[in-house]
């Protein structure tokens, strides 16, 4: 009996610690009126596909004073580094190409034949060369702009829709054959896009 009684309070430790570690890892957010899982997305930085995974959600419908758990957003430094990458990709591009670059960093971290962030993303070197052009001539070392932050934060909160584009070049200086070999998703501003 005592062995059982020990055996019992272990359980009751562990499920308490475990619980409580939990709740202090999950941020929670009680829905405001007018609020919808884009503006909330929005708001926290993370993907609206994920936030409405993680609570179970088919549909769009909220209700006022509903609790909804929060995803782990995307850490500062890696928003830094996408923004200066997108900055330095899409300098002089359409606000949507903006947006499109710091997708195909997002889906390449999500799609299986890529590193699983996007520092290694980004940083990733395929026989001998770097995926991205800024990280081979230094550009990825200069700041970002307003509008390359934007766009990181909008691609964080799209992350998971869209046509799932994991390359994108300038048709009149890529090399390539093989990356126009590609299939094109969309064509914005100078790139095309493509998986």
């Amino acid at each position: 009996m005592r062995k059982l009684m020990e055996l019992a309070s272990v359980i009751v430790a562990a499920f308490c610690f475990s619980t409580t570690e939990v709740a202090a890892q999950t941020t929670v957010h009680h829905v405001r009126p007018g609020e919808t899982f884009w503006t909330i997305a929005k708001s926290y930085n993370v993907s609206l596909l994920e936030l409405q995974r993680i609570n179970q959600k088919q549909s769009d419908v909220l209700f006022v004073g509903e609790t909804l758990r929060i995803p782990q957003p995307i850490s500062q430094a890696d928003k830094d580094l996408l923004a200066r990458l997108v900055h330095a990709e899409a300098k002089g591009e359409p606000f949507a190409g903006k947006v499109a670059v710091a997708t195909v960093v997002l889906n390449r971290v999500d799609h299986p034949n890529f590193p699983n962030t996007i520092r290694q993303v980004i940083y990733e070197r395929s026989g001998g060369y770097y995926a991205f052009t800024p990280v081979q001539n230094g550009e990825i070392n200069k700041p970002a702009d307003r509008e390359a932050y934007r766009a990181v934060e909008e691609a964080i909160a799209f992350r998971g829709l869209g046509s799932g584009s994991l390359y994108f070049y300038n048709p009149k200086t890529a090399k390539s054959e093989w990356i126009r070999s590609r299939q094109v998703t969309v064509i914005i501003g100078n790139h095309v896009f493509a998986k």
